[in-house]
């Protein structure tokens, strides 16, 4: 049943109707679609336009609806309706008749669609901050378990210094928290109620917004209808939120695919997340670990696909917005999917820690400690700086360790060592001098780990 006909002498075109027609996507938002419609048939009610038995039979009417839509969510789709709205009403029509005709007084799609969009996106909002929870979680009960495995710390992917397994695993939490904020910020800017602005210009009936806006459930009520109808600042915001939270999840990806390499060899993914080769018999491949950072891709796509979309937009509705669905459920889609599949992954995968700890001892990781170990010897950072590239040239040229040079060779290059050097260039020694607040010690770490045991934050 189309809602606009009586303008038009003649039906749509085939291909224009396909063209036009957003039920295949859009029936998604029944549920959504029929929380507003129960909300606009009290608002309406309210304002005089429906007598009591009239609301109490349109509410039952929805709510027998609703639970067809629970039962069956693809049900819209056995139908021709234009659309999720039309879907709808086609159906409250056929259980009260004439009635059902009633309930779309003052009301547009326009602003019945973007409630719709503002109730799903909210729902789906909850649901992605619930899976950053339990990703943290997971996060932070692996560093919990690797407090002492050490492991080498990288930048541009060569040994840095050592740090714990422990320190790695909360970088990562903290880029979630962040992400699961930014869902939280952009969701107050989603709870803000549209319906009652009509098409462009408010509705002519004495609609209390505050009071529908109350009962779906939002903050408030929009202050322009103009702005409400065409507004898609909330996906946009969401989708960006998306992107990032796609952004750390790739990386996350990358350093998992890294390390489960044979020449890392760090971590073994469990068998219930990896696959083989269809030819080659010895393969194991980290294949969730893969496919969670080319869904950032993905994701990345959606949204510059609804900047491009909104960009040149004049006010108000433009039917270019019912292009904004689709990116949204998308990206939200594979986003859920990436989050649930971190924590089989994380919960799961085994450390190789002599693997970790050898990687630690190597590549000269303890040259910053002899740096500062020279530091305290009164010797300028810069000298000092300068004075262990020089041990560590030596040390390359006679295939050794730092620890494994003379004392004799270490004094060729700094004066300032004394006997004491070996001590202060051992890895448990200088690991477990880093103890300010954030940094890898394992105090610090520990109290890291402490913080975020106590809950969300």
């Amino acid at each position: 049943m189309a809602l606009w006909g009586g303008r038009f002498e003649s039906g749509p075109d085939a291909l224009f109707k396909r063209f036009n027609d957003s039920l295949p996507f859009d029936f998604r938002l029944a549920l959504e679609d029929i929380a507003g419609s129960i909300g606009w048939a009290g608002a309406i009610y309210r304002a005089g336009v429906l007598t009591s038995s009239e609301h109490g039979a349109l509410v039952a009417a929805l709510t027998e609806l609703r639970e067809l839509i629970d039962t069956d969510p693809a049900a819209p789709l056995q139908s021709q309706a234009e659309d999720v709205h039309s879907w709808v009403e086609g159906e409250l029509i056929s259980r009260v008749g004439a009635l059902g005709k009633r309930l779309h007084t003052g009301r547009s799609r326009n602003d019945q669609v973007a409630t719709d969009l503002r109730l799903w996106t909210r729902a789906a909002v909850d649901k992605r901050i619930a899976e950053l929870e339990a990703v943290e979680a997971s996060l932070t009960a692996f560093a919990t378990r690797e407090q002492s495995t050490i492991v080498s710390g990288y930048t541009h992917l060569q040994r840095a210094q050592p740090i714990t397994l422990a320190h790695w695993a909360l970088a990562y939490a903290e880029m979630f928290t962040r992400d699961r904020a930014r869902f939280a910020d952009a969701r107050r800017r989603i709870n803000v109620c549209p319906l009652g602005s009509g098409a462009l210009a408010g509705t002519a009936y004495s609609i209390d917004r505050d009071a529908l806006a109350h009962d779906l459930g939002f903050d408030s009520a929009s202050a322009n209808s103009l702005d409400a109808v065409s507004d898609r600042d909330f996906v946009l915001e969401t989708l960006a939120a998306c992107a990032i939270a796609a952004a750390h999840l790739s990386r996350l990806g990358e350093d998992l695919v890294i390390y489960s390499s044979q020449e890392f060899g760090f971590i073994e993914m469990d068998d219930t997340v990896a696959s083989g080769s269809s030819l080659m018999p010895q393969k194991k491949n980290p294949d969730a670990a893969e496919l969670i950072r080319g869904k950032a891709g993905r994701i990345y796509g959606a949204l510059m696909a609804m900047l491009t979309t909104v960009k040149g937009l004049p006010l108000a509705y433009n039917k270019d917005l019912q292009e904004d669905k689709e990116p949204l459920f998308d990206a939200m889609d594979h986003l859920s999917l990436s989050l649930r599949i971190v924590p089989k992954m994380i919960d799961t995968m085994k450390v190789r820690h002599a693997r970790c700890l050898a990687a630690a001892k190597g590549g000269y990781s303890n040259a910053t400690d002899l740096a500062d170990y020279l530091v305290q010897k009164r010797v300028p950072f810069r000298d000092a700086h300068e004075q262990v590239g020089a041990i560590v040239r030596a040390a390359i040229s006679e295939g050794k360790a730092i620890e494994e040079l003379t004392l004799e060779t270490i004094c060729l290059h700094a004066p300032a060592a004394g006997p004491d050097v070996f001590a202060y260039i051992e890895l448990k020694a200088g690991f477990e001098r880093r103890e300010v607040a954030g940094a890898t010690g394992p105090r610090s770490v520990a109290a890291a780990i402490a913080q975020r045991a106590q809950g969300p934050r």
